[in-house]
């Protein structure tokens, strides 16, 4: 097969031709048709994720969609000519999707969505996973809660938006000016990140605070999200990595959950999990209600290297995907 292969951290990718990768008992043989790019993947590129390592030489690529060719012996859920999708390796000596096929654990897996594309598909996975891990099964969403979103307009960002108005809850999203137009399209109340807490605070909720703040933005951030919750309210975040004052938390009596999507992947731990939550992704998507943000932008595997450069420019729009 051909893989594109990482030999040294911030060079580029190797086109090479390589062994197609054998399975285990319980695995899938995926021919990958399209590979998701987020910006976590530039970081192990660049070997600047301490959290993320991927021992060199390494395929990386978090994301895939394709078509399985091939079944263990132990596998019963999936069968020949199945379109799966998942977040399936390019992590912790894990073989990632930047290939033309690979070796799948089947618990990372689902069922593609019939009326997505193979491109729209592995846009999915890291982000809804994210997104949902930290909005129903940490922070327990139920309907006519109202829902602070910051960084509405970014990959996990416009997929929670997605999740939360699909079980009935009250979203609203903080962006950029320019971001205001993806924010509401998805149906959220769009709030300017350079606002005042206090001011949309008591725009929108009366002073309360937001039932839920999700923080996908990390530091300062994280911080005002602390100051945004109600009393007994609940904060997540996919990035709270830094050191924060907690203060403004405890006098709420508020609850606050980290979101480690990689987690499952790197220690085995809890992967059937992330094959649940990907079965979620496709009820959603084919119930219309789930719609990923991609960029116009395509990419073949001697030009994955282009769409890392978009991603650190800050210039995609939407996700960003390579065709296999």
């Amino acid at each position: 097969m051909c893989a594109a292969i990482l030999e040294t951290h911030n060079a580029p990718l190797r086109v090479s031709t390589i062994s197609t990768p054998e399975i285990g008992p319980r695995e899938v043989l995926v021919r990958v048709r399209a590979s998701g790019v987020n910006p976590l993947d530039t970081k192990i590129h660049a070997g600047a994720a301490a959290h993320a390592r991927h021992p060199l030489p390494a395929i990386l690529g978090l994301d895939l969609a394709g078509v399985v060719e091939q079944t263990g012996r132990e596998v019963t859920r999936f069968k020949l000519g199945d379109e799966v999708y998942g977040m399936t390796g390019g992590v912790g000596g894990v073989q990632g999707s930047l290939a033309e096929f690979a070796a799948v654990d089947t618990d990372l897996l689902a069922l593609k969505p019939a009326n997505l594309s193979m491109r729209e598909a592995a846009a999915l996975p890291l982000i809804f996973i994210t997104a949902w891990e930290g909005m129903i099964d940490r922070a327990a969403l139920e309907a006519g809660q109202r829902v602070l979103i910051h960084g509405g307009a970014g990959g996990v960002g416009h997929v929670a938006i997605q999740i939360a108005r699909a079980f009935g809850a009250q979203v609203f999203a903080t962006g950029s000016a320019s971001q205001r137009v993806i924010i509401e399209g998805f149906g959220a109340t769009f709030i300017d990140r350079n606002t005042a807490i206090a001011t949309y605070v008591a725009e929108h909720t009366g002073g309360r605070g937001f039932d839920i703040v999700y923080d996908t933005v990390g530091g300062k951030v994280l911080d005002a999200s602390f100051e945004a919750v109600r009393r007994f309210g609940h904060v997540v975040s996919a990035l709270g990595w830094g050191t924060h004052a907690l203060a403004p938390l405890s006098f709420r009596a508020a609850t606050y959950s980290g979101v480690f999507t990689l987690l499952p992947l790197l220690s085995g731990e809890g992967r059937a999990r992330h094959g649940e939550i990907m079965a979620e992704a496709t009820r959603l998507a084919e119930a219309g209600e789930l719609v990923p943000l991609l960029d116009v932008s395509h990419f073949t595997l001697e030009s994955v290297g282009d769409a890392y450069a978009l991603i650190r420019d800050h210039t995609a729009r939407g996700k960003l995907v390579v065709d296999i």
